[in-house]
């Protein structure tokens, strides 16, 4: 169906996550991957979606010569967490720290995404509620050591090991902890 309702778009993703590389294959839509190397640096008084908003568009502004058919979507993750943004961890420790710091509380996964065509641009974003049980230094440590989660926001990926033990109760999409609310994207993509 998108792949039909995109034919005369150039579909253009900016990110180089596998997880979101692979919702657009699964959501079968024929698109390239270009990556702009962007400092993700935002205000220090925004807060929660106004974060993932701002750097959403910040990758997006990257491509300032986008054509008429060329279609960008771009997206920024966040964990919120006790009114602080988590990013990707710097190393493991860094890594350790969050996932300590989430044990045996809830926080949310906030993500944003930018559509941007030549003479247009849409942001959207979707929150989803985390629940953790309580986990120990000994589990963080295995989880850490066995699955490098550096590239993710928070420290961790729900659909891995972590994500077994550790998570009692998700209010929201699923997806969007992996990565892109699908559901969204889905809808304003079709609209379009």
């Amino acid at each position: 169906m998108l792949r039909e309702k995109l034919k005369n778009y150039h579909v253009i993703l900016a990110s180089g996550s596998p997880r979101r590389q692979q919702f657009f294959k699964d959501l079968d839509i024929d698109f390239t991957i270009q990556l702009k190397e962007v400092e993700e640096l935002y205000p220090k008084e925004l807060k929660g979606t106004e974060i993932t908003d701002f750097l959403a568009d910040l990758k997006s502004k990257a491509f300032n010569n986008l054509s008429e058919n060329d279609l960008l979507i771009t997206s920024d993750t966040i964990v919120w967490l006790d009114g602080k943004a988590l990013g990707k961890p710097k190393d493991e420790s860094d890594a350790f720290k969050m996932l300590r710091d989430l044990s045996g509380k809830k926080h949310e996964v906030i993500t944003s995404i930018s559509i941007k065509g030549k003479y247009f641009q849409k942001i959207i974003n979707d929150t989803t509620i985390v629940s953790f049980n309580n986990i120990t230094d000994e589990e963080i440590h295995y989880y850490i050591k066995n699955y490098k989660p550096l590239d993710k926001a928070g420290g961790y990926g729900i659909q891995e090991w972590i994500g077994f033990i550790a998570i009692n109760k998700i209010e929201g999409s699923y997806f969007n902890v992996v990565g892109l609310p699908v559901h969204k994207l889905y809808k304003e993509l079709i609209n379009l």
